[in-house]
């Protein structure tokens, strides 16, 4: 007869491996099987995207440690066009980071440059909050990188073509075209505007 004997070896162990959303993009990330054939191919696409080590770096990620800030909202409205006697009651308190951030492990902040998007209400240096949850459909203003450089536009279609498209007359819509190296990183849920 044969002693069963005991193994520490092997299985699930609490702890144990990377913790989920310590990837740089603060999500889980998926294993992906590739033919051999390709491997070559794959990584010299990975080795020439300047985005994972300069475009990173002008990405923000939310706090999610942050102490809960609660700032005193008013139930009466401010009205934009002729005053209204205001109420001196506070409805209740309102922190940002629930108003703004629906998807905190999915969500980063970039500022914005150029004027390409003022129609839009983004301006130079605006913060934008972008959810990588969400998916990018035609309408949403998304966060792209295109060939390497990351850009802020409308997403927009014309039959099979994709167009990011400009929110300033002055600024020309691009065409995505074949073979253009392009990726969507989320789509612009809030915009941060100093007056």
């Amino acid at each position: 007869m044969m002693a069963e004997t005991k193994t520490t070896r092997g299985g699930a162990r609490a702890g144990a491996g990377r913790k989920k959303g310590s990837s740089v993009y603060g999500e889980t990330t998926k294993a992906i099987r590739v033919p051999e054939s390709m491997i070559p191919a794959v990584k010299v696409m990975l080795s020439q995207r300047k985005l994972l080590t300069t475009e990173l770096a002008k990405v923000y990620r939310p706090d999610q440690q942050a102490p809960s800030i609660s700032i005193p909202l008013f139930s009466s409205k401010v009205s934009a066009g002729f005053p209204s006697p205001a109420d001196d009651y506070i409805e209740k308190t309102l922190d940002l980071n629930d108003l703004l951030i629906q998807q905190p492990a999915a969500t980063f902040f970039v500022r914005a440059e150029g004027e390409s998007m003022l129609g839009a209400g983004i301006h130079p240096n605006d913060i934008l909050i972008v959810d990588r949850s969400l998916k990018a459909t035609v309408g949403k203003v998304v966060i792209c990188a295109l060939n390497g450089e990351l850009t802020v536009k409308r997403l927009k279609s014309i039959g099979e073509e994709i167009i990011l498209g400009a929110e300033n007359p002055e600024y020309a819509d691009i065409t995505v075209k074949e073979g253009t190296d392009m990726l969507i990183w989320g789509v612009v849920t809030n915009v941060i505007h100093s007056l």
